[in-house]
């Protein structure tokens, strides 16, 4: 069950696309907008992932950062990113368990197959550290100026 709003939000590290290590807590006093993907270069993902990087400098006048979060490991983040150019942080978590943590792994189906992936799910974290909003089950065209609205709010 995805973790819900109005509560700390849990901290942890995981390696970005060198391999550098990253907490969540590194970012407090800023807005964090934790994003969890299924797949790198896959077509929604890539939807997704573009609308954040096309409004990015609007992310940062806001003071926010950009966390995208997905099971891949970082050889497959540091391609993800020099493809399409995204000017943000892409953490790996490849034993899920930070997904986990977060609620945002399960059973899904496509195709009348049943397999375990990653639930796209966003949380927006405000400054002091707690959950402000959850986005569950994100349609990737167009969440970057949803999440937008929200933090402007």
């Amino acid at each position: 069950m995805v973790i819900k709003a109005s509560i700390p939000a849990p901290d942890f590290q995981l390696p970005d696309e060198t391999g550098s290590l990253h907490k969540l807590s590194d970012y407090r006093g800023k807005y964090v907008i934790l994003y969890f993907y299924p797949k790198d270069d896959t077509p929604g993902c890539t939807t997704e992932a573009c609308g954040f990087r096309d409004d990015y400098t609007l992310y940062q006048a806001a003071g926010a950062v950009v966390l995208g979060v997905s099971p891949d490991a970082p050889k497959s983040h540091i391609k993800f990113k020099l493809k399409y150019n995204l000017p943000y942080t892409l953490l790996s978590d490849v034993d899920h368990a930070v997904c986990e943590q977060y609620g945002v792994w399960g059973l899904k189906k496509s195709m009348g197959r049943e397999y375990k992936g990653v639930f796209r799910t966003t949380f927006i974290i405000s400054p002091d550290g707690v959950i402000q909003k959850v986005f569950e089950n994100v349609k990737p065209d167009g969440h970057s100026s949803q999440i937008l609205a929200e933090i402007k709010k």
